[in-house]
């Protein structure tokens, strides 16, 4: 068809892209009213606008195209997809709403499941939470049907210049709006192509380094600063870490948000403290590979990296010389793969959301039927019944859960009422800052007491005496407006024993990564350790000068794929822009003579970043690690590609079943190796894989791959049932009767289970046994009838 170029053949496009510039500002309105700044808003409407502007031409091509194909297909379209924009538009102020910041490029460094328990976390399922999603399209075509009503009253060449305009304005001054000023959308695409840019700058022509492995150094250049605090004892000490979920320094000591850490808050005249100290990730992924191996990022954090670069940490070090090794926390350790890490490193025992079994009470559903997993209580109370059967010396990590969305947690009412009195206690213009965070506060309250509890329990056990805590954030609370992105970082750092002779306040700043250089350094000169030649931390230890200062360059991940913090000396580097930071830890914006010095620095750490985790160059001689346990060929790699694509791992777990029904069982056990590869504790998978072994005789691994499922999750029943089955097959009633056994007395309830065991002592010719199980199970269900024909078959 032939198309005239006239202006009014396109108005219908121009209300198109006017009416979703509008939605916009309205947004913006309805984003800022709460906190309403002239200055910001006006900020906004200009990147609103211009954001409009970019989208109105970058589909202009496309409408044209759909218009040529069918008239009024074009515009359909268009609408259709310019509510979608509206509705994106809408989610991510949700987001930054509810965690004060932009959606970034962090959105392409989780999984789909990963997101989706993130975001059920913070959401409570209500007909209102979707209210906005139905209303927002209404307004837009709303929108759309004034501009066609009454357009022919309005000049709209006089509209569109007015959106160029301020385009434009918007375009001249880019350099000084900052990201909470910027369209969301503008932003999360924004920041994805800088993302994408860095790393192909970061890693582009890097091949080689001077030094092959060059964090390859001498172990005595990390001096031993921690010594002369120390009483030091005969026996090597045990050593636990704390990281605490959320816990910022905004929260303890004379933090902002200071009064809610009572506990922590006497801890510092108890301990070593660092009050300018840093996490270098704004997100819990972080945590465990700078704290306990110093190790570099990788593009979307380390323990993304699939396989894991070769490495040392904590864990192998200390594992190396005698140490049992442990790590606790309350919610799955898969996720974020925790879970890989630890393993690779020779962890000896994971205790998480798996092994509690009864007894342990979990947080409660929100409406969405979410639970994160246990409340900070009774992760304490499960690591304090591990220990009793644990010798020493010992390295335990416990990871707390409770600070964080939902914020829900045990006795959250009288937690609420000391919030109420504490608060009365402040002045008003501090109430007014705090009363909206009430439920974040109790929660703050809630963490620092069991953190106490556990604290004082522990204090009762005979090696309380011989034994360092390490106690941190692994990132700031994100709920919380923070007064500047620094603060995003800024957690506390105590390192707490009875042994300490002195105690100290440092106000100079170190971080994550510096922890485990003094910690070894500090093992290895006064007990009797394993010499270590080499050492390969990205962090030269913890700095123990009390004046304030920074000796260190700390690289921060604010969250996955983005590498956009850097502190250099006493200069902070975020987002292009460039800050001084004073002893109080508040930031200034700086001149900048220091800028190319500065951001030649942070590019040099890029690439060596880079370089490091692609081409595996952090060392040759890792102690304790542990390879992924499936590696693949090149034609399984293809196969598993063709078989997954689009598929999350819930979805490849249901293929794989269909594939093994379908008696494809080597591609099912090739999907289940692939699943297990970044998902060691899922046990659907692991039971399929090993009900799969069984179906082909295998019966020797697929008793080894079930144990497996009972050893990391003992209270999921159906590995049980299938174990049973492979002892039945193999005809190895006795351990069929242990493995009942077991499951009862982690009391799995499944009457199945019961008639197997019964099944079992029948084979074994233990009557009686079998009479007692089958008639406890007819109890319950007394017109089953298979339970009732196996009952008269039996022997008195």
């Amino acid at each position: 068809m032939k198309m005239k170029f006239t202006y009014k053949n396109y108005l219908e496009y121009i209300y198109a892209t006017v009416s979703l510039t509008i939605v916009f500002c309205l947004l913006s309105l309805i984003e800022v009213f709460k906190n309403f700044e002239i200055l910001l808003f006006t900020y906004k409407l200009l990147n609103d606008i211009f954001t409009g502007l970019l989208i109105g031409l970058l589909f202009f091509p496309l409408y044209l195209a759909l218009k040529y194909l069918k008239n009024s297909l074009g515009i359909i379209v268009i609408r259709v997809l310019f509510s979608v924009i509206a509705l994106i538009q809408l989610g991510l102020i949700g987001y930054s709403l509810t965690t004060h910041t932009n959606l970034g490029a962090d959105l392409l460094g989780y999984s789909l499941s990963d997101m989706y328990i993130t975001v059920t976390a913070s959401l409570s399922l209500s007909i209102l939470l979707f209210l906005p999603f139905i209303i927002l399209p209404l307004v837009y075509l709303g929108l759309i049907w004034l501009f066609q009503s009454f357009g022919h009253k309005i000049n709209t060449i006089i509209i569109v210049v007015v959106i160029i305009f301020f385009g434009g304005i918007n375009l001249i001054m880019a350099s000084s709006i900052k990201p909470v000023s910027q369209n969301k959308l503008n932003f999360l695409i924004s920041d994805i192509i800088r993302s994408e840019n860095d790393k192909t700058s970061s890693s582009k022509g890097i091949t080689t380094f001077k030094k092959e492995f060059p964090l390859e150094q001498s172990a005595e250049n990390t001096k031993d600063v921690l010594s002369p605090f120390f009483n030091i004892q005969k026996e090597k000490p045990n050593v636990v870490f704390i990281i605490i979920e959320g816990l910022g320094s905004d929260f303890t000591d004379d933090g902002e948000y200071k009064g809610f850490t009572p506990y922590l808050d006497a801890l510092t005249t108890k301990s070593l403290y660092w009050e300018n100290f840093v996490s270098n990730a704004g997100r819990t992924f972080g945590a465990l590979p700078s704290l306990l191996g110093s190790l570099p990022f990788g593009e979307d954090g380390f323990m993304e990296l699939n396989p894991l670069p070769k490495h040392n940490s904590l864990i192998s070090i200390l594992k190396e010389n005698g140490y049992t090794t442990s790590y606790y926390s309350g919610d799955e350790s898969s996720f974020d793969k925790k879970s890989n890490f630890l393993e690779y490193n020779g962890i000896d025992k994971i205790i998480d959301i798996n092994k509690f079994g009864p007894g342990y009470e979990k947080t409660k559903e929100n409406s969405g039927g979410f639970s994160w997993g246990f409340p900070d209580a009774e992760i304490y109370r499960k690591t304090l019944s591990e220990l009793n059967n644990k010798k020493e010396p010992r390295l335990d990590i416990i990871m707390t859960l409770t600070n964080h969305e939902p914020f829900d947690f045990p006795s959250k009412k009288v937690y609420l009422e000391k919030v109420e009195r504490i608060l009365n206690t402040k002045s008003s213009f501090e109430q007014n800052k705090m009363k909206e965070y009430k439920d974040i506060l109790a929660c703050v309250l809630y963490t620092d007491n069991s953190l106490q509890s556990f604290m004082e329990a522990y204090s009762k056990r005979a090696d309380y005496a011989n034994t360092i805590f390490i106690i941190t954030g692994d990132h700031r609370l994100i709920p919380v407006p923070q007064k500047d992105n620094l603060s995003r970082f800024h957690v506390p750092l105590y390192i707490y024993s009875p042994m300490l002779k002195k105690t100290a306040k440092f106000k100079s700043i170190s971080s994550h990564t510096d922890v485990a250089p003094s910690l070894v350094s500090f093992l290895t000169n006064n007990y009797q350790f394993n010499k270590i030649e080499k050492t390969t931390w990205l962090g030269q230890g913890l700095d123990t000068v009390r004046h304030f200062r920074n000796i260190h360059n700390i690289p921060l991940m604010r969250y996955k794929g983005s590498i956009n913090d850097y502190i250099y000396k006493d200069f902070y580097y975020s987002d292009g822009n460039l800050f001084k930071i004073d002893e109080d830890f508040n930031i200034s914006e700086a001149d900048d003579d220091m800028r190319e010095t500065i951001t030649g620095s942070f590019n040099d750490f890029k690439k060596l970043n880079s370089y490091l985790t692609t081409k595996n160059k952090i060392t040759k001689v890792a102690s304790s690690f542990i390879k992924p346990v499936y590696a693949f060929t090149p034609a399984q790699l293809s196969t598993i590609k063709k078989l997954t694509k689009g598929l999350d791992r819930d979805q490849i777990f249901f293929l794989a079943r269909d594939l093994a029904f379908k008696k494809e069982r080597e591609n099912a056990r090739l999907l289940c190796n692939y699943v297990l590869n970044d998902l060691p504790n899922y046990g659907d998978v692991r039971t399929l894989k090993g009900r799969t072994l069984a179906w082909d005789g295998d019966y020797k691994n697929a008793e080894k791959e079930l144990l497996e499922v009972i050893s990391r999750t003992p209270f999921y029943g159906d590995s049980y049932l299938a174990l049973m089955d492979v002892y039945w097959w193999s005809g190895k009633n006795k351990k069929a009767v242990e493995i009942g056994k077991k499951a009862l007395q982690n009391q799995i309830v499944d009457s199945e289970l019961g008639y197997k065991l019964a099944q079992a002592y029948n084979r074994m010719s233990n009557f009686k046994a079998s009479n007692t199980t089958i008639d406890s199970l007819l109890l319950v269900h007394p017109e089953n009838k298979e339970y009732s024909n196996f009952k008269k078959s039996l022997k008195k």
